[in-house]
């Protein structure tokens, strides 16, 4: 199974992926792009949500709750964080655009009936990773900190010619404190958007090994194994991740024979 799905260019639906279409557990994640005006309903028995305003601005309903504005960038390369929204498994969510918008509906099973809120950008971490070409700036917009069943979301900018979840690292093992279980997406922009970034997802004993040329809107799934990207010189990249399992914790291992270079 090809762990690359393309994303369409045009059109209101750019790429979805379901736990049934992955063949795992917990991450689901959709990609939308909307027209000033135009309306999305989003009905998830039994997840919980993550809504995304990854550029324009949109009118976001939750139940009886709205929230009018919600984003405040141009572009996803914009040195900016996002707005975006959380709301409870089964909730009806509506989104009316309010300019062309880029919107990201990330989802996990969701318990526990987390009231639904507005997430600020004010109060995302941003941050900055890494040295020299493996530099890459990092938003945390749904982290462990904050309140959900099992979502965990985060954004990344990687610039032209540097690396990103690098050294490579996984996630896909629950021996906690060391190690968490959580399957992941990641989301891909490029900067213009005729460029193309490189990811590999592998395993120790490369009984997973898959290396993909990306380009912009394709989503490449991660359900085990180490996967880092590389973006080449002349276009910045952009992905979203979305992560979930078991555990909500995030905490990784890096590949032994490359994390020498952490040393240095």
């Amino acid at each position: 199974m090809s762990l690359l799905i393309k994303g369409k260019r045009d059109g209101r639906d750019i790429v979805a992926v379901t736990p049934q279409s992955a063949g795992w557990t917990y991450v689901g994640f959709a990609a939308y792009r909307l027209q000033a005006g135009e309306k999305l309903r989003v009905h998830l028995p039994e997840r919980e949500a993550c809504i995304v305003v990854m550029a324009g601005k949109a009118t976001i309903s939750v139940g009886a709750q709205t929230w009018r504005g919600v984003g405040n960038r141009e572009s996803v390369f914009d040195d900016a964080a996002p707005a975006a929204v959380y709301a409870p498994a089964g909730a009806t969510i509506e989104i009316v655009a309010d300019t062309a918008t880029e919107i990201g509906v990330a989802s996990a099973p969701g318990e526990t009936n987390q009231p639904a809120r507005l997430i600020e950008p004010s109060t995302m971490k941003r941050s900055v990773r890494g040295t020299g070409a493996n530099t890459r700036y990092v938003c945390d917009i749904l982290p462990q900190q904050e309140p959900a069943d099992h979502l965990l979301v985060v954004e990344v900018r990687t610039p032209a010619g540097h690396a990103s979840s690098y050294p490579p690292h996984k996630h896909d093992t629950d021996n906690m404190p060391a190690e968490s279980s959580l399957e992941e997406t990641y989301y891909h922009r490029l900067a213009p958007a005729q460029g193309f970034a490189f990811q590999r997802v592998y395993t120790d004993d490369r009984s997973l090994d898959q290396s993909m040329a990306v380009e912009d809107h394709d989503v490449v799934m991660v359900p085990r194994g180490y996967h880092p990207v590389v973006v080449p010189y002349g276009y910045e990249s952009y992905y979203l991740n979305v992560m979930a399992g078991a555990r909500r914790e995030w905490s990784f291992k890096n590949d032994p024979v490359h994390e020498w270079m952490l040393k240095k």
